[in-house]
């Protein structure tokens, strides 16, 4: 039997010690008892919250309650500024977390394909051109890079990696936190479309955790993890474009750290809706 690609990751200094501490939040905050009665509430507000950090990580920030408020009232999302492309890429991340689930069979079949829908759904509205939307970047193409990557690999590199990540996912065994961990590096490295790429790689880092059954029912927020890192997630990222086998490291880490943060925001959301109902839990 082939060896399996992922595994010698968790070999990597710190890994499997952030990989086994990820899980166990998740674990705790599945063990929920409000999960119980109403996790569709619980998945719906994480998903909110996880979009708006997604958003925020592309600098495009909003208050939580302002966009729930705009969201409720169904109109366009407008912040403070109102700066008509932040608003675009807040309702994009919205847009992306609240379809994952209609994305979830086909990456299953063909990450590849799941990937282009992924793009069709954040990038539109974010593009002049629609016959962009879910196609990789031309040669020439110069990609948007708001996390300071540098520059991004050529198109023919970008369609090599995409189609080996493609077949480690199909193939690995890894745990979830790991996989998903290299599928975000990967997107967020490769830029492959140009446009969306934060939010198309962290959608996919989602996708990931439900896929593999590590959060099945999307009830924790890995993307306000990121946020509530700071600067360690630019870093982190940095270090896995070109930091080799130790920055590949620091990022799977970092990830971790974020997923188990997340599983806090997810508690928070379960405490939240019982204190509105004290009765939920009982």
């Amino acid at each position: 039997m082939p060896a399996d690609p992922l595994a010698p990751l968790l070999e990597l200094p710190g890994v499997r010690e952030a990989v086994v501490g990820a899980r166990a939040s998740i674990d705790t905050l599945l063990g929920n008892r409000l999960l119980r009665r109403r996790s569709a509430e619980v998945t719906a507000e994480s998903a909110l919250r996880g979009a708006r950090a997604s958003a925020q990580l592309e600098g495009a920030g909003i208050e939580l309650e302002r966009l729930r408020g705009q969201l409720l009232a169904g109109g366009t999302v407008e912040p403070h500024d109102r700066d008509a492309h932040t608003g675009a890429v807040v309702q994009a991340a919205v847009r992306l977390h609240a379809e994952l689930g209609q994305v979830l069979d086909a990456w299953r079949r063909s990450p590849a394909q799941a990937l282009a829908r992924l793009h069709v759904i954040a990038a539109a509205g974010l593009v002049d051109d629609p016959d962009l939307l879910g196609r990789p970047r031309a040669a020439g193409v110069e990609p948007a890079d708001p996390l300071g990557l540098g520059p991004a690999p050529d198109p023919l590199e970008v369609s090599a990696r995409l189609e080996g990540l493609s077949r480690v996912l199909l193939a690995t065994r890894a745990p979830a936190v790991v996989v998903a961990g290299v599928v975000h590096g990967e997107l967020l490295a490769l830029r492959a479309f140009g446009v969306a790429d934060g939010l198309v790689a962290r959608g996919a880092a989602r996708l990931v955790l439900i896929e593999r059954g590590l959060d099945p029912k999307a009830v924790s927020a890995p993307e306000v993890g990121h946020v509530e890192l700071g600067e360690g997630y630019v870093r982190a990222a940095r270090a896995y474009v070109g930091g080799g086998p130790q920055g590949v490291a620091v990022w799977l880490v970092h990830c971790a750290e974020a997923i188990g943060l997340g599983a806090l925001e997810g508690r928070a959301v379960c405490e939240a809706l019982a204190r509105e109902t004290p009765r939920a839990t009982a």
